[in-house]
């Protein structure tokens, strides 16, 4: 099986602040399948660390008030353009990231609140009809 990954799961320091969300559920699940670790952030040409970012308004807008949007985008039409050509069959996402947040997202306020919602890179792969799974989906 194809599998995309949030390249932030496999242990890559491509978060936000610099870190990683290595998940070992996720790594031990694609074991011995063809991975392709994405980070849309940093494929739209964001730096490491750079500031958190959440969808406001429908917009990806940083703490600093900066609209990071046209960077989300590109960076998700990137990774998009590279699970179509290897024929993906499963992406797995980083939870409630503003590109790959599956069931949830963060509301805007930069609180911490949750609420209902995809983010950039999730959206797009769900209209593309790819399935997509949260990293904590994974028992």
């Amino acid at each position: 099986m194809k599998i995309m990954v949030s390249a932030c799961l496999l242990g890559e320091n491509c978060k936000y602040s610099g870190g990683s969300n290595r998940n070992q559920k996720v790594i031990d699940y694609v074991s011995g399948h063809e991975v392709f670790p994405v980070c849309p952030e940093v494929m739209g040409g964001l730096s490491i660390p750079r500031p958190p970012a959440e969808i406001v308004g429908g917009k990806v807008i940083n703490n600093q008030g900066v609209s990071v949007d046209g960077e989300f985008r590109r960076g998700a039409q990137a990774a998009l353009e590279i699970a179509v050509r290897e024929g993906i069959n499963l992406a797995i996402l980083q939870s409630r990231s503003p590109s790959c947040g599956v069931h949830e997202i963060y509301d805007g306020t930069f609180s911490g609140k949750r609420i209902p919602g995809q983010g950039v890179f999730a959206r797009l792969l769900t209209e593309h009809g790819f399935a997509v799974m949260d990293a904590e989906d994974l028992k």
